[in-house]
């Protein structure tokens, strides 16, 4: 498989980079190699593309996505099992990544609110990137009947919706937040249809 050209931070490890892209690349439907692309990017773009411990964080946050319970906590486990031994603060990559399973970091987190910010980012994006999103999200969880589907799905965006601060970052929720409201009130208004 061609190793796409990610930013990568440990350049003696390239087996482990080489395993995250072989997990991203197994047929998901959004939790995919293009997520973790656009990740990294929008970490790029919020000033956060060079701190190891981010990009790291942002590589493991969904390291482990196979439909079943405790995604977070097991893309955090399997981030300690990898790194262990590197010359990295393992435990900040640990707490990162749990940090994605409610994007909720506190307000003094800086490194936090930038990984939540470029994990939601996709929240934010043009109309038809976003609807290819909300197909990609269903294809995730064929297995979930619709009408459980779209109550679950609403609660979600519900919840994101109905934060004060949907983006913690000062660039993030100058940059995203309009769009991605409008995002969620579109998406939530058909799920209640």
């Amino acid at each position: 498989m061609r190793v796409p050209d990610l930013p990568w931070p440990l350049p003696h490890r390239s087996d482990l980079r080489d395993e995250l892209v072989a997990a991203y690349g197994t047929g998901r439907g959004y939790h995919d190699l293009r997520h973790l692309t656009e990740v990294l990017e929008r970490l790029d773009e919020l000033g956060w593309g060079h701190d190891v411990e981010v990009v790291l964080a942002a590589w493991f946050h969904d390291a482990v996505y196979d439909g079943g319970a405790d995604l977070e906590e097991r893309s955090a486990l399997l981030a300690r099992a990898r790194l262990t031994g590197e010359d990295v603060d393992v435990d900040e990559v640990v707490r990162l990544v749990r940090l994605t399973a409610d994007h909720r970091p506190a307000a003094d987190d800086r490194r936090g609110q930038a990984l939540v910010d470029a994990d939601l980012a996709i929240l934010a994006a043009a109309p038809s990137r976003y609807d290819e999103y909300r197909r990609a999200v269903r294809t995730e969880y064929a297995h979930v009947p619709d009408p459980d589907f779209r109550t679950g799905r609403r609660t979600v965006l519900q919840d994101l919706a109905g934060r004060e601060r949907l983006f913690h970052t000062a660039l993030g929720h100058d940059r995203w937040d309009t769009a991605a409201r409008e995002n969620l009130a579109r998406e939530i208004a058909e799920l209640s249809d």
